[in-house]
């Protein structure tokens, strides 16, 4: 068998090759997405790829970026951006995907509206046929008030649970809270968004909708490419 590494990085690699001179290119965070991004370093310092600047989806994947000598940019300079490869929690038939595990939802979907190409990367295990099945659903909060935030995430059928490393509650580059929204199941996914962004307190979800444009899956059989 393939080692889940190795899926990884030809999930990544493959992705890289979407990435062409000139280009805004938004960085995604997460295991799967970092081997793109250490990919399009490597074609940046070989001369393969010329001018290509890039968005950082969150500090960690900023100062990866940076090591590889990829030249950043802000949306404030370059508000479009011409491909952006990420990973997710699941993806679900109709390309819509759960992201927000590594904790960079809210910089990942900023992003990610801004983009004219949307690619997912993972490998098979993340494929669901639907949403909510192996992964919660996270959702960025504003530290005030998070407790009733959380009763009124529980009436919409979850179970949510603050998220904490190192015994203290997480905090994301924004310096807020996540809440790990556990679903039986996702029925109708559009819905439950706009259900939970109506929750005072509420941030953003890790819920991408109608987002992705391609899916690179990588599995035992090779790469697998899922487009609209």
């Amino acid at each position: 068998m393939i080692a889940v590494e190795e899926l990884k990085r030809q999930a990544g690699d493959r992705a890289a090759e979407y990435v062409q001179d000139g280009m805004v290119v938004g960085l995604g965070s997460g295991s799967t997405a970092r081997y793109a991004t250490l990919r399009i370093g490597q074609k940046l310092r070989s001369g393969e790829l010329r001018d290509v600047v890039g968005v950082p989806t969150s500090i960690e994947t900023e100062t990866l970026a940076r090591a590889e000598g990829i030249p950043l940019t802000t949306l404030e300079e370059h508000g479009q951006i011409d491909v952006t490869i990420d990973g997710a929690d699941e993806v679900d038939p109709d390309y819509n995907v759960i992201k927000g595990l590594g904790g960079f939802l809210l910089r990942e979907k900023i992003v990610a509206y801004s983009t004219r190409y949307e690619i997912i990367v993972v490998d098979e295990s993340k494929l669901v046929d639907r949403l909510g099945t192996k992964s919660p659903v996270p959702v960025e909060v504003i530290r005030f008030g998070w407790r009733n935030t959380r009763a009124a995430l529980e009436d919409t059928g979850a179970r949510p649970v603050l998220r904490h490393v190192n015994g203290e509650p997480y905090l994301t580059d924004e310096g807020n809270y996540v809440l790990d929204c556990h679903y039986p199941g996702i029925s109708c996914p559009y819905e439950l968004e706009a259900e939970i962004l109506s929750i005072p307190g509420v941030v953003e979800t890790g819920l991408f909708l109608g987002m992705v444009h391609c899916v690179i899956v990588a599995g035992a059989d090779g790469i697998r490419i899922m487009e609209r």
